[in-house]
């Protein structure tokens, strides 16, 4: 043939064959073979075309290497120097390709690669028939001789190839791992289990740092130097249900997680209702012994909210706005967002109207007030939302409130309820930035709550931050049965707020209380002078719910005293004969929703002669102190070092009253938990 007409073929462009052609052509090429090989064994001779060996090539290297060491690399030792460096570049380049040939047949291999297999007894070779294309296997040890081979019938040629890559995989993996005899099936065997235990191993996600906000215990106060205490209630909850979250994966809590009063505001008590809806709390006020220190007692001031019955309960005008960026794609974050919303819809009235506002890169308006009685279309928006992007929070609290007060409904519920990790890196991220962002929207009426899911990235110390300034509450959501307690069972507390700047201020006789401790409230100290001054923010109050405070007292004269008397200002106070009696003075200062200036509560706090009145041993009260106690436990208070976890545990097992949905049930296996957990 001509160069010409090799140019003239090399421009052709053929087709690439079917699967079924290319089948039929496997099968030709091994019938021409078979016949080849059965003229072979009668003559006894070698063809004159191709190799002499017996079977077909299962390694074209190990018979290139043979070829090569036979034919060239034997005459080369009796060549000139010059002619050797030639011969060994011309030898390379054929190994070279070869090698890189089988090695990406390795990263690449075809569906009918050869198949690793054993046999027992007989040739060096063995050939599978199994229906599928004869595929010849080098054996691995001893081998078998090889099976009659049945007559191949023609028709199969039209049947898809069986033999797959999956199967040729999983046939090596299990023939290998049987008894591997070489160094490269020991090699294989272990690649192939790096690669399955990848596969199957459960990979953990990098956990980024969870932010809290950094605080002391409160310390002992001495009344001769200080008399007054006050602060700004709290009925934040979020602290619990984070640290129990810690404690059910194994872990006791960090110790800036812990704030004992949202632990024991967890928690619902039966404190007297007031008679009218212009006095919107009644406080109650008790002595008993502190279980932890038999020298000191605990006064415990509680108030509880009156309730809204449900058609009386005003219209509302809610704007979720949810977090979707890619912190938010885990299972216990958007999916458990959703499904949590979508319970508090069965809260709403008809006439409620609901809208919807997402962030993630940017923010962007799914729903603008559509009335909760259209609740497909409102359920729709909340499943169909996707995680991914950036955090642009900021971004999108101003557009929730804009949104807001486009829809503000006069002498209803005005609210924007954020659930998020609490993740922002776009925009506004300082917290004290959007403190202050959020301070000036509370002015036009909007109040906000705030909603926190997921781990390991929390911003908690942000959520607190947006919450005390955003007239709302802090909740955090690991189970949809918390999303059901504090979004269906305390609706009215979460949505209707009765009191807003709600302030305490405690004032003691320094003639029969010689130290105070408040337990909790860390975060929520105000200032004497702020308790009068109505420009300064404090806590809100939500229908139903109840606030608990708890001081630790210790009475003049008791050997608990940690203060030592002062030189000059002891001569000026006398101890009082009696210790009973009055020992205290309370007051409350308030806002009603709707009103710029605050009311003021107040009355004596009485320590019962005994005989008058027994110290109160209710449910609640010593429940609250078991809760009061575990908490700071989790802190390492030294005041609590001499007081286990188990008799904590048995402080709220006698106490545990009426537990109607197992909530102090649920504490108890907790702290039951954490003393083990500390062991």
């Amino acid at each position: 043939m001509t160069d010409d007409q090799l140019k003239a073929l090399s421009g052709i462009v053929t087709q690439a064959p079917d699967d079924q052609a290319r089948e039929r052509g496997l099968h030709a090429a091994m019938d021409a073979f078979d016949l080849h090989h059965q003229s072979v064994e009668q003559k006894n001779s070698v063809s004159t075309q191709g190799t002499a060996r017996p079977t077909r090539n299962n390694s074209t290297l190990n018979h290139m290497w043979s070829m090569i060491m036979n034919s060239v690399f034997k005459p080369v030792w009796e060549m000139k120097p010059a002619s050797l460096a030639t011969a060994t570049g011309i030898v390379a380049l054929p190994v070279v390709a070869m090698v890189a040939w089988n090695v990406m047949d390795q990263e690449f291999p075809l569906e009918t690669s050869p198949v690793a297999v054993r046999s027992p007894v007989g040739d060096k070779k063995a050939k599978l028939h199994s229906g599928s294309p004869v595929v010849e296997a080098e054996v691995l040890g001893e081998v078998a001789p090889a099976p009659a081979e049945p007559k191949r019938n023609r028709a199969a040629s039209e049947k898809p190839i069986q033999f797959t890559l999956q199967d040729r995989d999983d046939n090596r993996r299990q023939n290998l791992q049987a008894k591997p005899s070489t160094q490269m099936s020991q090699s294989l065997v272990k690649k192939e289990s790096r690669e399955a235990d990848s596969i199957s191993r459960i990979q953990p996600i990098p956990q980024q740092s969870e932010r809290y906000t950094r605080f002391e215990d409160q310390g002992v106060t001495s009344v001769a130097t200080s008399p007054v205490s006050t602060f700004s209630i709290d009925v934040d909850t979020a602290s619990y249900a984070r640290l129990r979250a810690a404690l059910s994966a194994g872990n006791l809590p960090p110790k800036d997680m812990v704030r004992v009063e949202e632990m024991v505001n967890y928690f619902d008590y039966a404190y007297p209702l007031p008679e009218e809806r212009s006095q919107p709390f009644k406080p109650t006020v008790s002595i008993t012994p502190t279980p932890w220190n038999t020298d000191t007692q605990l006064m415990t001031v509680g108030i509880k909210g009156f309730d809204i019955a449900a058609e009386s309960q005003p219209d509302t005008n809610l704007v979720f706005l949810l977090d979707v960026s890619g912190s938010m794609n885990q299972p216990n974050k958007l999916p458990l967002l959703i499904r949590s919303f979508q319970l508090l819809l069965q809260t709403l009235k008809p006439t409620d109207r609901v809208s919807i506002v997402t962030y993630a890169g940017r923010s962007a308006t799914i729903l603008d007030s559509v009335e909760a009685s259209d609740r497909a279309t409102i359920k729709a928006a909340l499943i169909n939302l996707k995680a991914g992007g950036s955090t642009a929070g900021a971004g999108g609290i101003e557009r929730a409130y804009q949104l807001a007060e486009k829809n503000f409904i006069d002498g209803g519920v005005n609210r924007v309820m954020l659930a998020t990790d609490g993740d922002f890196n776009v925009g506004i991220s300082d917290p004290e930035k959007l403190k202050d962002l959020i301070a000036k929207k509370r002015k036009t009426g909007v109040f906000l709550s705030v909603f926190g899911f997921g781990q390991g990235n929390y911003n908690d110390a942000l959520m607190q931050k947006l919450a005390q300034n955003g007239n709302g509450q802090a909740a955090y959501i690991d189970t949809l049965a918390e999303a059901q307690k504090t979004l269906v069972e305390e609706s009215s507390g979460t949505m209707f707020t009765i009191a807003k700047d709600v302030k305490i201020q405690l004032e003691f006789d320094p003639a029969k209380i010689a130290e105070y401790r408040l337990i909790g409230y860390e975060t929520r100290a105000l200032k004497t002078q702020d308790f009068n001054n109505d420009k300064v923010d404090a806590g809100e109050v939500g229908a139903g719910h109840s606030v608990t405070a708890i001081y630790e007292l210790t009475p003049v004269n008791s050997p608990a005293i940690l203060n030592t008397p002062l030189r000059y200002g002891s001569a000026k106070i006398a101890a009082a004969d009696n210790p009973y009696g009055e020992i205290g003075y309370l007051k409350l200062r308030y806002k009603l929703p709707d009103e710029s200036r605050s009311r003021l509560l107040q009355q004596a706090v009485i320590f019962p002669e005994p005989g008058e009145a027994a110290t109160d041993t209710s449910a609640d009260t010593g429940f609250s102190a078991a809760v009061a106690a575990f908490g700071q436990k989790l802190r390492g208070n030294p005041a609590l070092e001499d007081f286990s976890f188990e008799q904590i545990g048995a402080l709220a097992r006698n106490h545990r009253g009426e537990d109607r949905f197992g909530y102090r049930s649920e504490f108890i296996q907790l702290v039951r938990m954490a003393g083990a957990l500390s062991k």
